[in-house]
């Protein structure tokens, strides 16, 4: 006789330690990558509506941000900057004494072991808000690359440890690989912004980087939706081309995309739990409409279930706090 009542599945979930003992799927901190935004200035803490609990930092607020990090056990940060102004060719992005190379050199002197991981985009630094370079009303691909490319070098040499491009620009990943290695930075690796999409949950994330297009929309270079065997084929590209980590983003409206990818390619894998999902969170709860932690947890949780093996999260902190506190019992 097999089945009910000799086989009763509860027996495994009686307790949190037997649920512990039996969990297919753990969160640690160290499955974290802590995102922040970097400007100019001293004693500047600029909070985002959008995003509760986040800002925009001057260096001397990411030093205390950047040590919490380290503490609890989170193992790397997501650089975006904020220029001191902005221009059709996006130039702070790569200008050595640009915002987010001095947080290069302020993190790395903070927290050594610490990665650095780096944004390798146009549009937080363009006047357009656009992603690459803008011809007439449409984005030059192939102008783009040199600029993407010369970002990227800009930033190794400033001591990032990973460089992430995320311009959804046909090439991207070939040429940045091929500029870091005539400069001298062939052990430099690179995320692959791999299968990008253009997504409604961005909306917080232009405001606290003030990259709102200015006009038109993305959807003509990041990924439509509806796609998944696409976005199978971009990630193999990005392969091809010399990517050493490939993401999904955003996380929790394409798991089945995250699920995909980790089925079929064996490189690290990361997944962008991105701001709108973030701030839906946050919104809920602070009308009282759910548990922050134990919701956050479980998205945390579904994210890593699905395939992930590193997981950009505006949460970094909080759940790495919480995980301390045995939050996911």
């Amino acid at each position: 006789m097999t089945g009910f009542p000799i086989i009763r599945m509860r027996r495994l979930r009686d307790s949190a330690a037997i649920r512990r003992m039996t969990r297919e799927t753990t969160l640690s901190p160290a499955d974290f990558i802590y995102p922040m935004f970097v400007t100019h200035g001293r004693d500047i803490r600029n909070e985002i509506g959008s995003m509760p609990g986040i800002s925009q930092l001057s260096l001397d607020h990411v030093i205390t941000e950047v040590s919490e990090a380290n503490e609890l056990g989170i193992p790397a940060v997501l650089l975006f900057g904020i220029p001191t102004k902005k221009d059709p060719f996006g130039e702070e992005a790569y200008d050595p004494q640009g915002i987010v190379q001095e947080a290069i050199r302020i993190v790395k002197q903070t927290a050594p072991d610490m990665a650095v991981i780096t944004d390798v985009c146009l549009c937080e630094y363009t006047d357009h808000g656009h992603c690459g370079v803008v011809d007439g009303d449409t984005i030059d691909n192939d102008r783009s690359l040199e600029l993407l490319a010369r970002a990227a070098v800009c930033q190794a040499e400033a001591g990032a440890d990973i460089v992430a491009p995320s311009a959804m620009m046909d090439g991207q990943v070939g040429a940045i690989r091929t500029a870091l290695n005539a400069a001298g930075h062939s052990e430099t690796p690179i995320m692959g912004y791999s299968a990008k999409y253009a997504s409604s949950f961005y909306g917080p994330f232009r405001e606290a980087a003030e990259s709102t297009p200015q006009f038109g929309d993305r959807r003509g270079y990041q990924m439509d939706g509806a796609n998944v065997r696409q976005a199978m084929r971009e990630i193999e590209l990005d392969i091809e081309e010399g990517a050493d980590m490939i993401m999904v983003k955003p996380a929790l409206a394409y798991l089945d995309v995250l699920t995909r990818a980790r089925q079929r390619f064996d490189l690290p894998l990361a997944a962008y739990n991105v701001s709108g999902e973030y701030s839906m969170v946050k919104a809920a709860a602070e009308n009282g409409w759910i548990d922050e932690r134990r919701v956050a947890l479980e998205i945390l949780t579904s994210i890593k279930r699905a395939g992930a093996d590193m997981i950009i999260t505006y949460h970094a902190k909080d759940a790495a706090v919480w995980l301390s506190e045995n939050g996911n019992s």
